[in-house]
């Protein structure tokens, strides 16, 4: 009985963790999508200064790792210091910029297909810079990826989800989301090397490091002299006051999603929080095309699903060598 009550509690905590992650990041599109496309006051005004909403999110997630860190500060002592997020901090600051600028030429659902292909340039950068031999299974996933972004691409995107992009250039939205994962690359890769040196690092300090350089990075870019493009974003939200609202409740989004992400990981695996992300990018998609207006054809819903096939395939194979390794343990 005990025990089937502590199973209970824990598929509440997931149940809970799944509603959190989904409800915090699909909503948190919604509100890029929004404010990437809309057009606001009476002269029809675009928001064009998207990297601000990284500046804005990296001021949220300091100051709500700050407090996090303060209300639990036992488990936040012999982490990395502070100063050693430096590099990461470049990267982490230049690769979502990308990222969100794509969005001026390329739709949502493109950039969001586009951004789960990270496994390509990982696969790529492991072949030809450290000669890593992937198995066949992991080839096929990376096939499948690859063949429904690159189809998805090449397809024609309907009339009414181009009069919505500020600028419509798919090579250029692509190429920059590319650039976006590939910065992402470094920056995941330089994160495993402080854990790895300083083992007692926790959640909250690397988000309180990384977002204290980015916050550091996108000042000094966006304010850092008179032209910079901060200040016409600060005119901006002054003159269109639900445009900021929209920022406050996109970077609200984002550190309580994070909250999600890290009570996922810590109570299931980083496994489970693969598989629960992954399946939230298939449903803002989904949400995408419903209630923003963006319709696909059925190609591009064959593509849609080509990817995420390929995805789940990749998250079975991490799960069975989950288990082998779970099994020479217990042997």
């Amino acid at each position: 009985m005990e025990a089937h009550g502590s199973g209970l509690r824990r598929l509440l905590v997931l149940g809970f963790c799944v509603a959190g992650i989904w409800s915090a990041y699909i909503y948190q599109g919604v509100l890029q999508e929004t404010l990437s496309t809309k057009r606001f006051g009476p002269n029809g005004e675009r928001f064009e200064h998207l990297a601000f909403l990284n500046l804005a999110q990296n001021v949220i997630c300091l100051i709500w790792s700050y407090i996090m860190i303060k209300i639990w500060p036992s488990g936040s002592s012999g982490g990395a210091p502070w100063w050693s997020y430096w590099s990461c901090g470049i990267t982490n600051t230049i690769g979502p910029a990308m990222g969100i600028e794509a969005l001026k030429y390329i739709s949502y659902p493109a950039q969001v297909l586009a951004k789960s292909s990270k496994m390509i340039p990982v696969m790529l950068m492991g072949t030809i810079v450290y000669g890593i031999r992937y198995t066949f299974p992991e080839y096929v996933c990376t096939f499948l990826v690859a063949g429904g972004v690159s189809t998805f691409a090449l397809l024609k995107t309907s009339s009414k989800t181009m009069s919505k992009l500020a600028h419509p250039n798919a090579p250029l939205g692509y190429g920059l989301c590319f650039l976006n994962l590939t910065f992402d690359g470094f920056t995941n890769a330089t994160q495993d090397s402080l854990k790895a040196r300083y083992p007692k690092t926790s959640a909250w300090n690397i988000m309180l490091g990384m977002n204290l350089w980015g916050t550091i990075y996108n000042m000094i870019y966006m304010f850092g002299w008179p032209s910079g493009s901060g200040f016409e974003a600060v005119r901006f939200c002054k003159q269109h006051p639900e445009a900021a609202w929209d920022i406050l409740l996109f970077c609200c989004c984002g550190a309580v999603g994070q909250n999600f992400i890290f009570l996922t990981i810590s109570r299931f695996g980083s496994l489970a929080n693969t598989t629960i992300t992954t399946t939230r990018k298939f449903v803002s998609i989904v949400v995408s095309s419903l209630l923003s207006g963006n319709p696909l054809s059925t190609k591009q819903w064959g593509c849609v699903f080509m990817v995420f096939t390929g995805l789940s395939y990749q998250i079975y194979l991490k799960w069975q060598k989950l288990q082998r390794l779970q099994k020479r343990k217990a042997t």
